[in-house]
């Protein structure tokens, strides 16, 4: 690495503008996948798809991100999460806009489009919480779960939007392709200010990691146990997002409505708690919050599951939503504190945690065929006691500040070195 390598350190405007972006990055990210999720009902009538077979088209979508996610980590230490972002959403727009084509002409090119949307989505996910972690690093403040609430506020946008084109009739055709058109272009114009993926020397994208870093993560102790814990966090979460409502429904004997709201009170919840959650880090740290957050969250998964009224269920709900909102941020925000190698490590404990997203909602079935979707979800609080007992490998390896700075903020005040990024005093 020579000096003509090296960029300075980014100024305080160019972190604000990268702040902005990254919140672009993960609000379009959620916009674009509940676009096509909110009119998936209008995609399988035409095509006449049942139960067993659209499952088997959905499951193209997880196809693509295993695939996406390991080979993530290589890709954005190449090129940087700026332009992997960049390719990533322009892919993920032609992918909906091949959905769009195939909920027309048949199941082909949808389920192309949709493993294609899968790929995007998987190194996509990656780069922009590779980014969220170097911001992160630079404000010196714990805003990843930030973030992932700009994330669950785009789903709650692509999918009100979505109940709009519906109920306006317009079809998937035009709609869908609309979406492509903001996507491919809203998003690659808004990520252009994100700042290079740097050392605390300024080096740019991609340069300072090893070249198997990686592989190398693969083997890594800390890195594996991070990747556990995401994964725990993540099934509690996408089992709230698959059973939610149908547990409401089945077990507490409730209406479709009903149902519905349930579910909207956890993401309520979720998205509330991931909007708080900097100042919840900065003034209680990393370990001991998510695991008052898992206790929360199991406290509230046995309300649900054992309360025996529906309000009741609603409050376990809205307990269960809190609890499981930061794990997953934090998470990623472990896996990123060391900047030379946040690439390949985020994309191991993507790769890890989304299993869960894949494995979860079969394995919930499975065991509610036996005793019940309601009691099935019980298997969640075994999952959260899990992630209880390893949050230490939260804590930064000896040495390293946390990408996000909140343990260190608790240890020394800030300050600003010239026109950079904000230094922490350790």
């Amino acid at each position: 690495m020579t000096a003509t390598d090296a960029r300075p350190a980014p100024s305080g405007s160019q972190v604000r503008a990268a702040t902005r972006a990254t919140y672009a990055a993960f609000i379009g990210s959620g916009f674009a996948f509940a676009s096509w999720a909110s009119r998936i009902p209008q995609v399988r009538t035409p095509l006449d798809l049942g139960p067993s077979e659209l499952g088997l088209v959905l499951l193209s979508i997880a196809a693509g991100s295993v695939v996406a996610l390991p080979a993530s980590g290589p890709l954005i230490a190449r090129f940087g999460s700026r332009r992997t972002v960049i390719s990533t959403a322009v892919l993920l727009a032609a992918a909906v806009a091949l959905v769009a084509v195939g909920s027309q002409v048949g199941v082909l090119p949808l389920v192309v489009g949709l493993f294609l949307m899968g790929v995007a989505n998987g190194a996509w996910d990656v780069a922009m919480n590779v980014q969220a972690a170097v911001v992160e690093r630079l404000l010196g403040r714990a805003v990843m779960s930030r973030f992932h609430a700009g994330f669950s506020l785009g789903t709650v946008v692509g999918a009100g939007v979505g109940a709009a084109m519906v109920a306006l009739d317009v079809s998937v055709l035009a709609h869908l392709l609309a979406v492509a058109v903001l996507v491919g272009v809203a998003v690659p114009l808004a990520v252009r200010d994100f700042v290079p993926d740097v050392h605390d020397d300024g080096t740019r994208d991609g340069a300072p990691a090893p070249r198997d870093s990686a592989l190398r993560a693969w083997r890594e102790p800390r890195t594996l146990l991070i990747g556990v814990f995401v994964l725990a966090f993540a099934f509690a979460e996408g089992a709230a997002n698959d059973w939610i409502s149908v547990a409401l429904i089945d077990g507490h004997d409730t209406s479709a409505v009903v149902g519905t709201l349930g579910y909207a009170v956890f993401l309520v919840a979720m998205t509330a708690v991931r909007w708080v959650g900097p100042a919840l880090l900065e003034r209680w740290g990393r370990v001991p919050m998510v695991r008052a957050l898992a206790v929360l969250s199991v406290a509230g998964l046995l309300l649900f599951v054992f309360g025996g009224h529906p309000a009741v269920a609603f409050a376990g709900a809205l307990l269960w939503g809190a609890g499981a909102s930061l794990g997953f941020p934090v998470g990623m925000s472990a896996a990123a504190d060391d900047p030379a190698r946040s690439a390949g490590r985020v994309s191991v404990v993507a790769s890890i945690g989304y299993c869960a997203f894949l494995g979860g909602p079969p394995l919930i079935g499975v065991l509610g065929q036996s005793v019940g979707v309601l009691q099935a979800l019980t298997v969640v609080a075994v999952l959260l006691a899990v992630a209880t007992a390893i949050a230490g490998a939260l804590r930064p390896p000896p040495g390293q500040l946390p990408s996000r700075g909140c343990e260190a903020l608790r240890s020394g005040p800030t300050r600003r070195t010239g026109p950079g990024p904000v230094r922490i005093d350790p």
